[in-house]
């Protein structure tokens, strides 16, 4: 349905997976890399009228082994892969396929995270699922868009207790945050692929997640 594009960022080129046409969307992804499992999240967000692009944080390399996930989470930097994933959002921007003059970002565990720190850094709409990374200089003090936190009540990795301070500490700074936390789930539910796979929270956080993009994403 999508296909693969290269858009330029901090003076190189990188590649990506890009779909759709509508208001535009950034799917950040997991610490797997950008596989098949991230190019369908793109193309859902195609059918349901959006453009889409997921930029290649790793650069060519995916694993299916956690050892070597963890090795490439712990080598990625943040700021590089902020920079990437705002410049795949400008990219998007430019497409005549994108029919807004923003964009929002969504990301999964580490790329929950790093939707939550593009947030921090460009004035865009997010949504981060059980987000985690190795410690980042979150700055709340600039978060300016909305945001929608989402959580696995029995997620091991990404505690839920995490969730609800980040969410009370945002509610506290007068910051536009919603959080959902889904119980009888664990880490990564959303992801089908996976032994945590939880159909019914995955079908409700998606609906969440676009009903919040339609309404922030223009």
């Amino acid at each position: 349905m999508g296909e693969r594009i290269e858009f330029p960022s901090n003076s190189h080129t990188c590649q990506g997976y890009f779909a759709g046409q509508g208001p535009g969307i950034v799917v950040i992804q997991e610490w797997w890399g950008l596989v098949p499992h991230i190019e369908q999240i793109v193309d859902r967000f195609a059918a349901e009228g959006f453009s889409a692009i997921a930029p290649d944080l790793y650069h060519g390399k995916t694993t299916t082994s956690p050892d070597e996930a963890g090795r490439l989470l712990m080598e990625l930097d943040a700021d590089r892969a902020e920079k990437e994933i705002a410049a795949a959002g400008a990219y998007l921007l430019s497409r005549p396929e994108c029919t807004s003059k923003s964009y929002g970002v969504v990301g999964f565990c580490m790329g929950g995270a790093l939707a939550q720190y593009t947030a921090t850094k460009e004035n865009v709409a997010a949504v981060s699922f059980y987000g985690g990374f190795k410690k980042v200089d979150l700055d709340w003090t600039n978060l300016s868009a909305p945001i929608l936190l989402i959580y696995a009540e029995n997620d091991q990795g990404v505690p839920i207790e995490k969730g609800r301070a980040l969410a009370k500490q945002l509610s506290e700074m007068g910051k536009n945050v919603q959080l959902v936390t889904y119980p009888n789930t664990g880490h990564a539910f959303f992801n089908d692929t996976g032994g945590n796979y939880n159909a019914e929270a995955a079908a409700d956080a998606w609906k969440k997640t676009i009903a919040f993009f339609r309404a922030n994403v223009s």
